[in-house]
């Protein structure tokens, strides 16, 4: 690992387990495997368990920014869930596969998870949005050499995807406030 990706990975999460303390912060090592290593070679995901800041957990990623980072600027994700489950580790690892291999993710993006989100869930998308639930004292993540952005990754439905592309990000995400909706209920019904 070069010095900067190191030094950049400490920082995330330095800046994550800063942001949850008083919560369990474990840094789970993830091998995309043969193939796909390339895209990713330093990925973590850092597992945060409830706390006094939220009683969800959170899955966010540590190696994005390393591998796709432009003049020192760069995103790593967050995704929240009402249980600890590999399931979100491994879909963490998705997203920094999709974002750093193949696809660049940015804001109002969104990816196909290509199955639910979990078992009898209809969400099967993730829409990048700005971390509500953390708010701008966990997106914003300065380095020593730039600084990273963490996006939230909300599952969300086709039907909602479909919306989003009709009406546009913002008209969804009036929805989601109307609807109160609990992005971590994998069963919630979808708002389009």
């Amino acid at each position: 690992m070069s010095e900067a990706r190191l030094l950049a990975a400490k920082a995330v999460e330095s800046h994550v387990r800063a942001f949850f303390m008083g919560h369990i912060v474990e840094a789970v090592d993830f091998d995309l495997g043969p193939e796909r290593r390339e895209s990713v070679p330093d990925l973590r995901v850092l597992v945060v368990g409830p706390g006094p800041r939220s009683d969800s957990w959170a899955y966010v990623t540590a190696g994005c920014w390393a591998s796709m980072n432009k003049h020192g600027h760069g995103l790593e994700f967050v995704m929240t869930a009402g249980t600890r489950d590999k399931r979100f580790v491994e879909l963490m690892a998705m997203i920094a596969f999709y974002h750093c291999g193949r696809h660049q993710l940015d804001l109002r993006h969104s990816m196909p998870i290509g199955e639910p989100w979990v078992p009898g869930s209809t969400c099967d998308h993730l829409l990048i949005s700005l971390p509500y639930l953390h708010g701008p004292d966990l997106e914003h993540c300065p380095l020593p050499e730039g600084h990273v952005r963490i996006l939230w990754t909300l599952p969300v439905t086709t039907a909602e995807i479909e919306f989003r592309r009709r009406h546009g990000h913002e008209a969804l995400e009036q929805l989601f406030d109307k609807a109160e909706i609990i992005p971590t209920d994998p069963f919630r019904e979808s708002v389009a």
